[in-house]
């Protein structure tokens, strides 16, 4: 491409300021237009003679493409500048390649260089020198506000052939004044020059991260990254994260049972019935119906307490191309409701009821699997298990939640697919007792990735900045796997106000927390209190009884103090002649037992004694010792304990608890005091703003106080000046982010002893860990003037949302969750206008960020799990807040990440490939079975139950893919210990299948709603001089299914292929491939039908 001249022969009036760093800028853009496909693309065979020949006919859609060529500045205010003749001709150089712009665009490479000195200089007129080569935009310009502006006439030249050698001068004797009109015409661009380049490939990303700071703007910026003398600073980007949306953002999946002889099934097959507290049957309700929340009638209902059933009933199959019709054999469930501990179901087998064998999908009925009686689950929610206003939350929680549930094979341990409860039909609204019947899609989620074009570069124009480069994007599509028949119900029960189960939630304490007058509270004086000194002197007087008969059985007479054995020395008598003494009675005594054998015994009595009776001493003074040294640590303890004021506070995971403790200085002197917290979750408020937040959210009538903590800098202790006697209110706060990432064990559950309700039970969780926080407030010596206690017992959160993503293992997960739309449209303060919704994660190591966009622009949860090896499990909480202060989470999402290990392959659609895994063998011998989640595309060899070596051996799998679609996809193949349930290792087959190519195509049309379907015939040559076996193939079928799967013909023989179209309900064409494949599964000819439904 080469342009000459560019000439616009209009004018343009300009308003600006008189500023020396005012600058206008130009750019010129060029529009490039590229084919995007073929569309409506028909194969037309034309015959002449006894010449036929097929070719493709139609048209090719286009798109345009506008990127930057060049741009200029020009500064008319600048102070430097000499006054001009008014009508001079200004000359601009072009510029272009990887230097700043003002608009952060790329922009092509200038052919050669278009100034002397540095692009800096180009802003700065008269100081740009212009060469012969150059790119140069001239314009001529007064700055006249009363002349009437007309367009004269600009002469064009050709770059090689004017004088382009000229300074850049002002239009005008003096700078105009504030407010004057720049009135500008005839703008001519010449000699723009670049390569040809054709389609979207021709703006190549080179400089991707260059030098965009603007002047002024702070080099130590976090974006930037400092290269020797150069500052680069990255790029206005866009990520093309695919987002993954919540379960019932994608469609409705509940709806009413369709046909009458499935709702007739279902109520005949011994499923227990929903029974209010009378016996009598509970009003059935139509899931399509919609439910009017009413909080006041809820409150009025003088049925408190909540008796949730959900019966899991039957479970339908839909037939896929890409699994067979018995899978699954057996399944189990998987759901979290309310904040009650998770659940995993037992393995249910299902079992096809007699009534519908031989029918099949074919026969246009619903294929209902009944597994055995079926699955009840019963949770209890009463007023005796929830706190002071947390009925209020468990109602809004039915009206406006569902329930996720995920169905797994209980034999490979991979998922089937997930489907949503609503929870709204549950809701009695004053009547007795509730049921409704939904049948809910199970859906899955499957990936196919395609090249996207990367995005870069601000909102300045319609694809600006897209170049040659592409990334690979994901595209996320869901697959209907079955249908689950689900009944839920709400039978209202009588609870007596003043019973509460024993362990559970006593009533909630007031925020205020007021420090224990002296003589009041726990402490009643130690050992020496006057209500404690009968029980104490009873007390001694047994231990002295006996402390007295063990010495005397010891020493064989009264008590006796003892001194290293020797016993006590006779007045008189130094110790050194007691010990002598003492010493010649041994001798004396060892003598005779060897001149008298009657007397050794004795002796030996005697000495054993004298034994006992040293380690005795020796037991003694360890024990005097040790209460010496404890008795400064027990008398510290107890006054301690007298200034210490216990609280006990129940929190769940990412909930900010507020407390107001009420500290007095008991003194007549002023003290400053500095807090001490024992634990970073427990803090000090000392913002204004934050406190005067959690104050109206608590509704606390406790003013507030301003200035109240002197902060240092650098210290974790904030103190706070008391006047003499004085009391104020320290406010705090409460808020962790870290839990237990345990995930749960795999497989399914053991069956349960018998029906019994789970009741929702606040003081345990197996999420957050109970523990003790001790707050302490010191005086400038260090003396404690009051110690706060805060006993934390977790409650168990509430999940919105659980997400599965699959990964690579070792490998870093970039994944964006889309906020659901009513989370994200969330009033954030009284005007109406939108805040950023911030996010925080559980899990440390994982990175969360969320970016503020514009209002009715969707948003995403951008995150980054580091990775692990295959087949961890990672699983963390996402913690999503709509208020600046972290209050209270709006919604906390559970994500599991499974790793695996990743396996690439790439073959040809119709035709089998070979790849082999390795399996390592553990610690001890295991029982092992390969699964995979698309049985007709993969087959694992050995494909039954085999002995896994222990470690040291492995074990080769052989793995035959046949894909029958062209195009990226993702399947899994586990390992699974069949005894303990038990995923050993798990692949990730990342499948790249290429389409084959096309011998023949067709075109036929079969009419809609036709019955049995309608049938064609195409014919077959066997190309080979010898008689062949084939075997024929379809990627769909559902649709098409053949009069025989294999077939022989002769050497040269033409063979008749019978086909049979299913019928459909709706109009539409679809693409259909048949392959004819030899006895090695390799693709003979490939044949393509296009299916009209009319």
């Amino acid at each position: 491409m080469a342009i000459s001249n560019y000439e616009w022969p209009g004018s343009l009036e300009l308003q600006l300021a008189n500023h020396s760093a005012l600058a206008v800028v130009f750019q010129l853009e060029y529009v490039f237009s590229a084919p995007l496909g073929r569309d409506n693309t028909r194969r037309v065979r034309r015959c002449i003679g006894t010449q036929c020949t097929e070719e493709l006919t139609g048209f090719y859609r286009r798109a345009a493409f506008m990127h930057s060529l060049r741009w200029a500045a020009w500064c008319p205010f600048l102070e430097a500048s000499e006054p001009g003749d008014e009508q001079a001709e200004t000359q601009l150089p072009l510029l272009g390649g990887p230097q700043p712009n003002p608009f952060e665009v790329m922009v092509y490479r200038a052919t050669t260089p278009s100034l002397t000195p540095s692009p800096g200089s180009a802003t700065a007129p008269g100081d740009a020198q212009v060469n012969d080569k150059a790119d140069v935009l001239r314009f001529r310009l007064w700055s006249r506000s009363d002349r009437k502006v007309s367009s004269p006439k600009v002469s064009v030249r050709d770059k090689h052939q004017g004088d382009m050698q000229r300074q850049r001068t002002l239009p005008s004797s003096s700078p105009p004044s504030k407010g004057d009109h720049l009135v500008s015409s005839g703008f001519t661009c010449s000699a723009i020059g670049a390569s040809g380049r054709g389609g979207p490939a021709a703006c190549s990303m080179a400089h991707l991260e260059t030098d965009l700071r603007r002047d002024g703007e702070d080099a130590a910026s976090p974006m930037a990254i400092q290269d020797g003398d150069h500052l680069l600073q990255e790029l206005p980007f866009t990520p093309l994260h695919a987002p993954v949306l919540t379960l019932e953002t994608y469609r409705p999946s509940t709806r009413p049972v369709g046909s009458r002889s499935a709702l007739a099934h279902l109520y005949s097959a011994g499923f227990p019935d929903v029974l209010d507290r009378d016996g009598r049957p509970a009003l059935v309700l139509d899931p399509t119906d919609p439910v009017h929340y009413d909080p006041g009638r809820e409150e009025a209902d003088p049925l408190r307490g909540h008796l949730l059933v959900f019966q899991f009933l039957a479970f339908s199959r839909v037939l896929t191309a890409d699994a067979d019709a018995d899978w699954p054999e057996s399944v189990h469930f998987t759901f979290q409701f309310y904040r009650f501990p998770p659940v995993t179901s037992q393995r249910l087998m299902l079992q096809q009821p007699g009534a519908h064998r031989g029918g099949g999908a074919a026969a246009g009925r619903p294929s209902l699997t009944l597994y055995g009686p079926g699955l009840q689950v019963q949770f209890r929610v009463d007023d005796g298990s929830l706190k002071a206003g947390e009925r209020r939350w468990f109602l809004g929680y039915l009206a406006q939640q569902t329930l996720q549930v995920d169905v797994w094979d209980s034999a490979s341990l991979l998922l089937v697919g997930s489907c949503c409860v609503p929870l709204k039909h549950m809701l009695r609204q004053g009547r007795s007792a509730v049921q409704a019947l939904h049948e809910l899609e199970v859906l899955a989620t499957e990936y196919a990735s395609e090249e996207t074009p990367l995005h870069l570069g601000g909102e300045g124009g319609p694809n600006r900045g897209s170049g040659g480069h592409h990334q690979s994007l994901v595209n996320i599509n869901t697959v209907l796997r079955g249908r689950l028949y689900v009944r839920t119900g709400n039978i209202g029960c009588l609870v007596d106000p003043d019973w509460r189960r024993p362990g559970e939630v006593p009533p909630p304490c007031s925020y205020v927390i007021t420090q224990p007058e002296s003589g009041a509270g726990g402490f009643k004086g130690g050992k020496l209190s006057t209500g404690n000194i009968l029980r104490l002197n009873e007390r001694n007087a047994s231990l002295a009884q006996q402390a007295a008969a063990a010495a005397a059985d010891i020493t064989g007479g009264g008590p006796e103090v003892i001194t290293d054995g020797v016993g006590p020395p006779t007045p008189g008598e130094s110790l050194e002649d007691r010990r002598r003494k003492l010493s010649c009675l041994a001798a004396v005594l060892q003598r005779e037992a060897r001149e008298n054998p009657e007397s050794q015994v004795k002796t030996a009595r005697v000495m054993s004694r004298r034994e006992e009776r040293v380690q005795l001493a020796r037991d003694l003074d360890q024990i005097r010792a040790l209460q010496d040294r404890s008795k400064a640590e027990a008398i510290s303890s107890m006054l301690s304990q007298a200034i210490t004021t216990r609280h006990a506070l129940y929190a769940s995971l990412g909930t900010a608890e507020y407390l107001e403790f009420i500290l007095r200085n008991p003194f007549s002197a002023p003290h400053t005091v500095s807090i001490h917290s024992a634990d970073p979750d427990l803090s000090v408020i000392s913002s204004v703003e934050e406190w005067s937040h959690f104050r109206a959210l608590t509704r606390s009538p406790t003013p507030v106080e301003e200035n109240l903590f002197q902060v240092e800098e650098g210290s974790p202790h904030p103190r706070v000046y008391l006047r003499p006697r004085e009391s104020v209110h320290i406010p705090l706060k409460y808020q962790s982010f870290v839990c237990d990432h345990s995930p749960p064990l795999q497989g399914p559950g053991f069956p349960s002893s018998g029906r019994q309700e789970d009741v929702a039970r606040k003081h345990t969780s197996n999420i957050v860990r109970a523990k003790s926080i001790k707050v302490t407030f010191r005086a400038e010596d260090g003396q404690p003037l009051a110690v706060l206690q805060v006993d934390v017992e977790p409650t168990p959160h509430l999940v919105a949302h659980t997400f599965r993503l699959y990964h690579p293992q070792l490998c870093l997960l970039k994944k964006a969750l889309r906020i659901p739309p009513g989370l994200a449209s969330a009033p954030g303060s009284a005007d109406g206008t939108e805040e950023e919704i911030l996010v925080r994660c559980s899990d440390p190591g994982v990175v969360c960020q969320t970016k503020m966009l514009a209002p009715g622009e969707p948003q995403d949860v951008y995150m980054k799990v580091p990775g692990s090896p295959s087949p961890d499990v990672k699983m963390f909480y996402i913690m999503l807040f709509t208020d600046c202060w972290l209050a209270r989470p709006a919604s906390i999402w559970r994500v599991h990440v499974h790793f695996l290990e990743r396996v690439e392959l790439s073959c040809v659609a119709g035709q089998r490939t070979l790849q082999s895994l390795v399996l390592r063998g553990s610690r001890a011998p295991r029982k092992v079975r390969c699964y995979c989640s698309h049985p007709r595309q993969l087959e694992v060899d050995p494909a039954g139950l085999f002995v896994l070596p222990p470690a040291g051996a492995v074990q080769e799998l052989q793995v035959r893919v046949q894909p029958w679609r062209s195009g990226s996809r993702l399947a899994f193949v586990s390992a699974v210990d069949v005894e303990r349930c038990q995923v050993l290792a798990a692949w990730m087959v990342c499948l790249n299948a290429h389409r084959p190519v096309l011998s023949k195509a067709f075109e036929l049309s079969v009419p809609v709603a036709g019955g049995r379907g309608s049938t064609r015939r195409i014919t077959y040559t066997n190309p080979y001089p010898d008689t062949r076996t084939f075997l024929l193939h379809s990627d769909r079928p559902d649709l098409l299914q053949f009069k025989e799967d294999r077939f022989q013909v002769g050497g040269g023989e033409v063979y008749t292929v019978g086909l049979r179209f299913a019928p459909s309900q709706s109009g539409g064409s679809t693409e259909v491939s048949i392959y004819i494949n030899n006895l090695d599964e390799k693709t003979e000819e490939a044949f393509c039908l296009k299916v009209n439904y009319s």
